[in-house]
């Protein structure tokens, strides 16, 4: 019977209660998507680079080098030659380099040119087929392959660039050889072959562009292509001694840059942290407003229906009854903006997955409730109980007798 009378008040005051409930949703969805985007992407970044020390590549932004070489997420810096790979990979103080070469797409999903290193890596398990062997074969991401549609023996060319509009080398055919089980690392977007493959899919597209050069220029073509060139590498160090030395030592003695992932990373996601924080404190505001609009619902509601409830008080109802009743209906209206606020979070999170997929053919996952949207959860109640208090104690004020002659 209370919960009827609760839900009778909160009905017969639409607009206000639409207002308190829209204005706490609005809130908490905005808290809870940007908390839940932010966790998955700094989940996602963590996994990607976990195990990279450094990346080697051409001069330029290092974040743009770890963004296109760990990510794959942006343009590449520039080309580095492999004999300076070498040399960096003869130096005691480094375990591993993993060569990439890039600069190609099939429908918008990057061709990656390495080695089996860069599978073992992020410890890809193929789902059928085999990894590539020769020349011009690749093997697909989980994604990549849903998406595309891809199987077994198909074979496509690739587009020039990024873009899934760029020039093709209708030269040179890749052949699927492998499908990757999802591992939801930054493989799952990629489409993987030797190095060769990208240097010849090249040396044929450097040879189509200077068939209209002049003969000079075709000699200096021809000399480059004896120089094989790579992206960038991952390294791994095989002590911390390498982090202390390497990195300056590249950055000032060689045609390469060294760029930390762990520095640059975190350097990103403090750059975020400070629009996210400004959001959050603008959603906590928000929060705090729909606590006043609650306030003010039940204070005036409490002046309307002051004859009703000392009628009630007359026919045997307890002022604590009364007062759990008018606190109730602040509690439901905060619960219900809550409710409302993780749906449009999720919706949220939907759109921002559609439009990553789209920019960087990157996906966020639906999830259940994290830990911190459970601590909103108690915000809600407690903004929902402080708004509602101070009115509902209003209950022990009522003169019954008074308030039933003056009506």
């Amino acid at each position: 019977m209370l919960l009827k009378i609760v839900w009778k008040n909160i009905v017969d005051k639409k607009l206000n209660s639409i207002l308190a409930v829209l204005l706490m949703a609005f809130g908490i969805g905005i808290i809870s998507l940007l908390i839940t985007v932010g966790k998955q992407l700094q989940d996602k970044f963590a996994k990607n680079i976990s195990g990279v020390d450094m990346v080697v590549g051409a001069k330029g932004s290092p974040l743009q080098l770890i963004l296109s070489g760990v990510y794959q997420i942006d343009s590449p810096t520039g080309n580095i030659a492999l004999s300076e790979l070498n040399m960096l990979r003869n130096n005691p103080l480094v375990k591993e380099v993993i060569p990439l070469s890039m600069g190609d797409n099939y429908k918008g999903y990057r061709i990656v040119g390495s080695n089996e290193k860069y599978l073992k890596h992020f410890k890809a398990e193929l789902k059928e087929g085999r990894t590539f062997e020769r020349p011009m074969e690749v093997v697909a991401g989980a994604t990549v392959a849903r998406n595309l549609e891809l199987k077994l023996n198909d074979t496509f060319v690739s587009s020039h660039g990024f873009e899934a509009d760029g020039h093709s080398h209708e030269d040179q055919v890749y052949k699927v050889v492998g499908i990757l089980n999802y591992s939801n690392s930054v493989l799952d977007n990629l489409l993987v072959s030797d190095l060769e493959s990208v240097w010849l899919v090249h040396a044929g597209h450097e040879a189509d562009g200077d068939h209209h050069e002049e003969a000079g220029h075709e000699e200096e073509a021809a000399h480059a292509a004896h120089e094989p060139e790579v992206t960038c590498a991952l390294v791994k160090f095989r002590s911390p001694m390498g982090l202390m030395s390497l990195p300056r030592l590249i950055n000032q003695n060689t045609k390469m840059q060294a760029a930390l992932p762990a520095i640059e990373v975190n350097r990103l996601f403090e750059l975020m942290g400070i629009g996210m924080d400004a959001v959050k404190a603008l959603a906590a505001a928000i929060m705090l407003i729909s606590g006043v609009s609650v306030f003010i619902t039940l204070f005036n509601a409490l002046k309307e229906r002051k004859y009703e409830l000392a009628l009630m008080l007359s026919m045997g109802g307890t002022r604590m009854k009364l007062f759990f009743m008018l606190l109730l209906e602040g509690i439901i209206l905060c619960l219900s903006g809550y409710a409302l606020g993780i749906l449009l979070s999720r919706t949220g999170l939907w759109l921002a997955s559609g439009a990553l997929k789209r920019g960087y053919n990157y996906t966020l996952e639906q999830q259940f409730l994290q830990k911190e949207e459970i601590y909103l959860l108690f915000l809600a109640l407690f903004i929902g109980i402080v708004a509602a208090i101070i009115p509902s104690s209003g209950i022990y004020k009522i003169n019954i007798s008074k308030t039933l002659a003056n009506e």
